[in-house]
């Protein structure tokens, strides 16, 4: 089990990942320097999703999790959002695409167990 401090700065670091996710894709599709009303509300929807979790401490990525807490509609968003950003993040925020490549491969690898 992971200690407060740990939750606490996973928490923050999964709160950036997603914001610069969803930055990079309202930028390339929607031509907006800032986040446009949409991907604004998605933004404040998935922040308020990850600080609400209650297993922050056991999951890696909100991918992983057995409970999918987004409505239908946001959820969708939020996968076109990954879909598009995800292979593009290598390119613009390379430390955090490999870390989550890591933590993706340690997951897989407890699965199995």
């Amino acid at each position: 089990m992971m200690n407060k401090a740990k939750i606490t700065r996973k928490l923050q670091h999964e709160r950036e990942v997603v914001r610069d996710m969803i930055a990079l894709y309202c930028r390339n599709n929607h031509g907006t320097k800032e986040l446009c009303d949409k991907c604004r509300e998605l933004a404040g929807y998935a922040d308020q999703r990850t600080l609400k979790c209650p297993f922050m401490a056991e999951k890696s990525f909100c991918s992983q999790c057995k409970v999918h807490c987004y409505k239908p509609e946001m959820r969708e968003r939020i996968r076109q959002v990954m879909r598009y950003s995800g292979p593009r993040m290598i390119f613009h925020h390379p430390i955090a695409a490999l870390r989550h490549l890591y933590y993706t491969q340690i997951e897989k690898l407890n699965s199995n167990k």
